[in-house]
């Protein structure tokens, strides 16, 4: 139960998904605007409850749609209307492109290699049917079932990450293509059950650059704009053009969450700073995603 960014960025153009992303989903009716913070919280769940994060000050919050990552954990309506009770939207956290060893789900048929900054973590063929039948889309149902506001889709990276020798045939290009098919194939079909749930990819904000992907998508959730794990300054090329990229997507209209992690008071304060002037909704925190940070001041 993570969510890092690291990763470069392709500016890369194309058609099609999955094979191809026929037709684009209706504008979204977007819930997220307006909003200006957010918790992201995946692990350590006291109890396995969520009181700590209904007692959150923001209006949103990001938690795994299992309090142990295996389907018997799912988190039930109960649990999640106990949260919106409070005001906040809910957001259920899962990843498309990679699946992590203690996951319910976990297949050797789909996995491909593993990622190296997360030993118990590997990258799928998310682009096989079978991939959509037996994790995605019980995910969605669920999320749906449960009474979350939308979901946040971390792991889109993956068609950079993937070992193009294990996927013969493939570039990085097309990879990208069919890793767009996907997130629009999401959002089509959560937005038909119901229109005005959030559809939220973390970090990939090139992906913009293929057909489809900006009309899916009510916002994009982005690690490390400012500062890297932990409270290391991002300064790097990557970095720059990650910012130039989520800002394309936020003059489209999509909200963007931005979480850096910081925690000496100095870096939190220029985090949030630089969050809020480019009008991000903004979180400051630690890696291990396993607590409420408190809002930026």
């Amino acid at each position: 139960m993570k969510s890092l960014l690291v990763a470069g960025l392709l500016a890369v153009s194309s058609t099609g998904l999955l094979g191809c992303p026929a037709a684009a989903p209706p504008a979204p009716v977007n819930g997220l605007r307006g909003i200006t913070s957010f918790t992201y919280v995946l692990d350590g769940y006291p109890k396995g409850r969520l009181d700590a994060v209904a007692r959150a000050p923001h209006p949103l919050a990001i938690i795994d749609l299992s309090r142990d990552g295996t389907t018997p954990g799912y988190f039930t309506a109960a649990e999640i209307a106990r949260v919106k009770k409070t005001g906040k939207r809910v957001l259920a956290y899962m990843e498309i492109g990679s699946i992590e060893g203690f996951r319910s789900e976990y297949a050797d048929d789909l996995t491909l290699n593993t990622w190296k900054d997360w030993p118990d973590e590997r990258f799928v063929r998310y682009w096989k049917p079978a991939w959509w039948t037996r994790v995605i889309k019980p995910r969605l149902d669920q999320a749906l079932r449960a009474g979350f506001d939308g979901v946040y889709l971390d792991t889109p990276l993956a068609y950079e990450e993937i070992d193009l020798s294990l996927v013969p045939g493939e570039t990085r290009h097309s990879l990208g293509r069919k890793m767009t098919g996907l997130i629009v194939k999401i959002s089509r079909y959560v937005k038909r059950a119901r229109p005005g749930f959030s559809v939220v990819p973390q970090n990939s904000p090139e992906l913009r650059h293929h057909p489809g992907y900006t009309a899916a998508i009510d916002g994009i959730g982005m690690e490390e704009l400012f500062y890297l794990a932990t409270d290391r300054p991002c300064t790097a090329s990557w970095c720059r053009e990650n910012l130039a990229e989520t800002l394309a997507l936020r003059r489209q209209g999509k909200v963007v969450l931005a979480t850096d992690y910081a925690i000496r008071p100095a870096n939190v304060r220029a985090a949030c700073a630089r969050q809020r002037r480019h009008g991000f909704a903004g979180n400051v925190t630690v890696v291990a995603l396993d607590r409420v940070s408190p809002p930026c001041a």
